[in-house]
């Protein structure tokens, strides 16, 4: 199959990019060329529409947005020019080519005001600039494209990239006081488990929305506890803290937990994030046995 994948150079579309294409083409897009991913403005139709005529793709991943979520808190038309109008110009375009489109979303289309892990067609209600962005991407994709899947991930952890893992590691060792948020919560998920649960739920032609996150969830707090302990750090000590006491730009859900039950109906299941974490900092030598 003929496959587009924006967002390219990212960590979850280069995982895409890497895991895929043994048994697809795979063209890869991002705003940097780089020896096997060619720049694409995805706010550009006209760049959009001749990269499309030129690949011919089946289907898109559109992985590619501006994720910075207090950058988009600051600036939010240019979340919107991005996630919700570069979002447009992607649905326009499969709609011309017949392309099936997977769009990743966020668990931030929801305002967290839930008592138990939203399902996947819980009415949305964006809290922050970030989430109704992508909201409004949602609500594109739907509009325009009939076969598609709305991917919905929450906290992602990911190789070689800057993430909260490595963030509460690396201050941990520069010996800086480490406040942590034990009212924020939702499901840790490694990227690499991502990857594999889109791979599966692609093959399946079973278009819809769907929640793929490691299994349970967790506040930032005991995330970071996991993580020192897993690191032999466990006597790096951790000052609880509230939302309302950690300043930033923009304000998560509360309460952002995902529940995976159109995908596991399918057989597509994520092991629990403890585990997943586990693995990870296997992989980055970072476990202490």
């Amino acid at each position: 199959m003929r496959i587009l994948i924006t967002g390219a150079n990212g960590r979850l579309g280069g995982q895409l990019v890497q895991q895929l294409q043994h048994q697809h083409t795979i063209t890869g897009i991002d705003l940097e060329a780089t020896d096997s991913v060619l720049a694409v403005n995805i706010t550009d139709k006209g760049a959009v529409d001749q990269v499309f005529d030129h690949v011919q793709p089946e289907m898109v991943l559109h992985c590619a947005a501006l994720t910075n979520v207090d950058y988009c808190a600051e600036n939010p038309d240019a979340a919107l020019n991005s996630n919700a109008f570069g979002t447009q110009l992607i649905a326009l375009a499969c709609q011309r080519h017949e392309a099936t489109l997977l769009y990743v979303s966020t668990n931030e289309v929801f305002d967290g005001s839930a008592k138990q892990p939203y399902l996947e067609y819980d009415r949305p209600q964006p809290a922050n600039a970030y989430g109704y962005s992508k909201w409004v991407g949602e609500q594109v994709v739907r509009d325009l494209v009939a076969k598609h899947y709305i991917v919905r991930p929450s906290w992602l952890f990911a190789h070689g990239g800057h993430n909260f893992v490595q963030t509460i590691l690396r201050l941990a060792a520069a010996g800086k006081s480490l406040r942590v948020v034990t009212n924020e919560i939702a499901c840790p998920t490694y990227n690499n488990d991502l990857v594999t649960a889109i791979e599966q739920l692609i093959a399946t032609e079973c278009y819809g929305i769907y929640h793929l996150v490691n299994e349970g969830a967790t506040s930032r707090y005991a995330f970071a506890r996991q993580v020192l302990d897993l690191a032999g750090d466990s006597d790096v000590a951790l000052e609880p803290i509230s939302l309302a006491e950690y300043g930033r730009a923009s304000r998560p859900p509360e309460y952002g937990a995902l529940r995976n039950m159109a995908a596991a109906r399918l057989g597509i299941t994520l092991r629990p994030w403890q585990e997943a974490l586990t693995a990870f900092m296997a992989v980055e030598g970072l476990l202490v046995s």
